[in-house]
């Protein structure tokens, strides 16, 4: 009796010992999942566009611009050539239409908060769309590099949202004062942000 009884506890303490590893390796693998989710999760989170900058008003200005969303942050990065070298204004337009030879299909400045045309973050006040100048080297070669949480894509709030839009690149230079769009001269480029 007493060998059955020290069989019986040995058989139910390996049985709690592999109940326990199990648990364990259960506890394992629901970690590695909800890593790997929130990895995924991540990945969803960033969402990257990228277009060709079309020639407008006879230029030959071309280029690529891309945008990024991370962690509620829209990066612009954008290379041009073509340009003539010195400052140009760049801003985002209301309409994704760049079929006018002249670029004005893209109608005005991107401004969902009816705000005065200016500099962006001046306290005066600045449209959506007012990303500012940028230089163009000898060789009339450019790139943008901009960051705001005052853009989405895609995310369906009007006051946020690049789709639906346009890029335009400007002759001139924005003056920042001059309303409504900074006396910055022809669209001399232009690419629609479409989803």
């Amino acid at each position: 009796m007493k060998k059955i009884s020290t069989t019986l506890l040995a058989l139910s303490l390996l049985a709690g010992i592999g109940c326990k590893e199990a648990k364990k390796e259960a506890e394992q693998a629901a970690e590695e999942v909800e890593e790997t989710m929130e990895e995924m999760k991540e990945e969803v989170m960033e969402k990257t566009i990228s277009f060709t900058m079309e020639p407008k008003s006879d230029s030959g200005v071309q280029g690529e611009v891309t945008f990024t969303e991370k962690d509620g942050m829209v990066t612009m990065h954008a290379t041009f050539s073509g340009l003539t070298p010195g400052e140009h204004a760049i801003h985002i337009h209301q309409t994704a239409d760049c079929s006018a030879d002249d670029g004005t299909s893209t109608g005005g400045h991107w401004n969902p908060t009816s705000e005065p045309h200016g500099k962006w973050g001046d306290e005066a006040g600045y449209h959506k769309g007012d990303i500012g100048n940028f230089t163009a080297d000898a060789d009339g070669n450019g790139m943008v590099h901009f960051e705001t949480e005052q853009w989405c894509l895609g995310c369906g709030d009007p006051a946020k949202d690049l789709m639906g839009k346009a890029v335009i690149v400007h002759q001139g230079t924005d003056d920042f004062t001059s309303q409504p769009s900074g006396a910055a001269g022809a669209r001399i480029s232009c690419t629609g942000i479409i989803e």
